[in-house]
């Protein structure tokens, strides 16, 4: 865009294997034009084609709005003094339009033209008529970045947010400032876990529960059918060591630590994000006002999109949202069976290692193909939330983006969860017992717990999905861009060669004088714009739905996992730099956006946060042994019936365990008598499991029934405190900090005697 011409510029060039017209949308300031935005379509030399016609009806329509710096962005400045809640902004007061705010308003008004089809760009794109439309990057601005951020030697280097803001705009330095804050506040948190873990450590082999598993002549009931034999308890000793090294009292103080920690990391991220929009002049952003603003500026006749409510519609959403939850949980069970039949094959199998350790290897299956279906999923869920959002017909582009990233991340939420929520809570509790099993159809046994117990089944799956997702994710996502970017990038080096070349040090010196590039330069410059890989919405949505949903895994179940923030914490490190690579080097310039926060992705860490305190206090009190262990040490150990010199949990491992009567004609039915042989060859006449049943009649215990009381108890006790605390630390961490509210008073009341001295002079004047 020209001061004083139409902002429309075309430049046309014929070359082999790239023949087509770019359209650049560009301001100009003093002798230098700075483009800012390229159109691309197909050239087509018979003008009466119908592609001809509408490239041709759309820039006319562009041309009628008579797009020119100065008109545009005094209007836009206008509006933004006269504005409720965009006025205190840095737009309105500076001096030369930022080369974002105009790429900004230069992309609205693109995709909110509409031709007499009443097609607009983005429909036209998919028919083909525009092949693409990016705005560009500007290269010395770009080597800066490169040089300050965008880097792997700068790993350990603070980011410069204020050099993102002013080239990707606030939206994404937002994004980048959440995340190094979200990074930094991981290091107290995992050095944490990695104590609670060489505490656990420290205690290896002196536990009296491992040394009692390990010196156990028991005999335990076969864990599936047909090949499992029965085996020594003492053949787990491996195992009862990596549990103790997760399921100890430290777990209990880390998991609180790490409910309370998700608060203050939130109340402590407000106060720092205030900070910094305070410094943008964003403080008071309204995004609802702003696309008010746009729509003005783009068309002075324009009709606000009114607010509309439509039970019908809300109706319709919500049961379409229970049906894919339904469905989601559905696949969760499917991975139930599978694991189940995957068990009884590998007991089947030729191999000895897998067959001994089929339940294990069933589990390790298990995951891997939950991660295979989440990638799988993740496709199908971002789909089916766009449809539901067209179903809604919300009032803004605002509203529509915050309804799709609720909807988005509750579908990712429960594939990813589904299945660690069964192995967490359910698993091994409804498998029933000897003479009784539960069976899927009446013939494959619902599996068991692990061995050492059932958070090693827990600690697997995280383990397995944490190091999966984040390894291949951050291997694709930096891979998959870098080849296609050479690709492109080597393809498009032949046409840059036919489209001739020039003195580039004289172009160079030119330009610094304040003149234009030569033609080539600058389709040089465009070409190799068009060669990086496209962006959208999704690209930064991506990236924040990675890093919350690792959030997610980081809070909800580190009860089971306390080297869980370490791993966040290594990841981020490497996260940082690939996303800034990729943004900077491989992808086209992203549409710099204007706001002051990270939007409803606040609303969903805050959520997390209180499941985490939820599925912590479950994790420890249902699917831990911490509470056996506490009742047993205080109620029915050596130390609470009055024996002295004895360690208090001598005895725990026996006390946890029933007896099967081989005998019972129920019990001898789910056995095969191949099953009830020893290795050293002995018929066995009784075998033991893990439960708190009468050894007659099979009856649970009392003792089952006051550790399940206690359990609950201690849930709701350690859910209450967690929450108190969590409410302590919410009200001592105020969410911004009192330099920034003065500086807001300070700056209203500048703001307030202005328009009244404004005022006073019109009255003067008018007199």
């Amino acid at each position: 865009m020209d001061p004083e011409q139409d902002g429309i510029e075309l430049q046309e060039r014929n070359m082999d294997g790239f023949d087509n017209t770019m359209e650049a949308l560009l301001p100009t300031l003093h002798q230098q034009r700075t483009y800012d935005y390229v159109l691309v379509a197909d050239k087509v030399e018979d003008q009466e084609h119908p592609k001809f016609l509408k490239q041709v009806a759309f820039i006319d329509h562009l041309r009628k709005k008579n797009m020119k710096v100065t008109e545009i962005f005094d209007k836009y400045r206008y509006l933004l003094k006269v504005s409720d809640s965009c006025n205190w902004s840095g737009d309105r007061k500076c001096g030369r339009i930022p080369h974002s705010t105009r790429i900004r308003v230069v992309h609205y008004i693109l995709h909110h033209t509409h031709i007499n089809t009443g097609e607009n760009l983005r429909e036209l794109q998919e028919k083909g008529v525009f092949e693409a439309t990016f705005c560009l990057h500007e290269m010395n601005k770009q080597k800066v970045l490169k040089q300050k951020w965008a880097r792997w030697s700068a790993l350990c280097s603070t980011q410069p947010v204020d050099d993102v803001r002013s080239y990707f705009g606030e939206k994404v330095a937002l994004y980048y400032l959440w995340l190094g804050w979200y990074t930094i506040l991981l290091v107290p948190a995992a050095i944490l876990g990695v104590i609670v873990f060489l505490y656990a450590l420290a205690f290896f082999n002196t536990s009296p529960l491992i040394k009692e598993v390990c010196e156990s002549d028991t005999v335990m009931c076969p864990r599936c059918d047909k090949w499992c034999q029965v085996w020594q308890l003492r053949d787990t000793c491996t195992y009862a060591k990596v549990s103790h090294l997760f399921d100890n009292e430290g777990t209990v103080a880390f998991a609180m630590f790490m409910a309370v920690w998700a608060t203050i990391f939130l109340e402590l991220w407000k106060r720092h994000k205030a900070t910094f929009v305070s410094k943008w002049n964003v403080f008071d952003w309204c995004e609802e006002e702003e696309e008010l603003i746009l729509g003005v500026v783009n068309d002075p006749d324009c009709h606000p999109k009114e607010f509309r409510h439509s039970y019908l519609r809300s109706t319709l959403v919500l049961v379409l949202v229970t049906l894919m939850l339904v469905l989601i949980i559905g696949l969760t069970q499917a991975l139930v069976v599978f694991r189940v039949v995957a068990a009884v094959v590998l007991s089947e199998g030729t191999w000895e290692f897998v067959r001994d350790h089929a339940n294990t290897v069933a589990v390790m299956l298990g995951a891997v193909l939950h991660y295979i279906t989440m990638q799988v999923m993740t496709r199908v869920n971002k789909t089916v939330a766009f449809k539901l959002c067209e179903i809604e017909k919300t009032q803004s582009m605002t509203a529509t983006e915050r309804s799709f990233t609720v909807k988005m991340f509750t579908f990712q939420f429960f594939t990813l969860f589904s299945s660690l929520i069964y192995v967490a809570f359910f698993l091994g509790r409804i498998n029933g017992r000897p003479g009784s099993y539960v069976r899927i159809f009446g013939k494959w046994r619902l599996e068991e717990c692990h061995p050492s117990g059932c958070l090693t089944d827990l600690f697997i799956q995280m383990a397995v999905i944490m190091l999966l997702k984040q390894t291949l994710n951050n291997i694709f996502e930096f891979i998959v861009p870098w080849f296609k970017s050479k690709f492109r990038r080597n393809t498009t080096k032949k046409l840059e060669r036919k489209s001739g070349d020039c003195n580039k040090n004289a172009c160079r010196k030119e330009e610094k004088r304040g003149h234009d590039p030569c033609d080539i330069c600058k389709l040089h410059d465009w070409l190799r714009n068009y060669d990086l890989n496209d962006v959208n919405f999704f690209s930064l949505f991506n990236e924040f739905l990675e890093m919350v949903l690792q959030f997610s895994f980081t809070t909800i179940f580190v009860a089971a996992f306390p080297l869980a923030p370490l791993l966040a914490l290594i990841n981020n490190i490497f996260e940082i730099r690939l996303d800034a690579i990729k943004m900077v080097s491989l992808e086209r310039r992203l549409v710099p956006k204007k706001t002051n926060n990270i939007g409803i992705w606040t609303n969903i860490l805050e959520a997390i946060g209180v499941l985490a305190v939820i599925a912590n206090g479950l994790v420890i009190g249902v699917s831990s042994d911490f509470i056996p262990r506490l009742v047993y040490r205080y109620h029915y150990g050596p130390c609470a019936n009055g024996e002295d010199n004895v360690h208090c949990m001598k005895g725990y491992i026996n006390d946890t365990l029933s007896t099967a009567q081989i005998t019972d004609l129920n019990v001898r039915k789910d056995f095969f008598p191949s099953q009830l042989i020893t290795g050293s060859g002995f018929n066995v006449t009784q075998c033991s499991y893990k439960d708190y049943r009468n050894d007659v009649d099979y009856r649970l215990t009392s003792q089952f029934w006051l550790i399940m009381a206690v359990r609950f108890a201690f849930v709701v006790l350690f859910e209450h405190v967690v929450v108190i605390f969590k409410c302590i630390a919410a009200w001592f961490v105020p969410d911004s900090p009192m330099l920034v509210k003065n500086d807001r008073l300070k700056d209203k009341l500048c703001r307030l005697k202005e328009e009244l001295q404004d005022m006073t002079y019109r009255q003067s004047t008018d007199v």
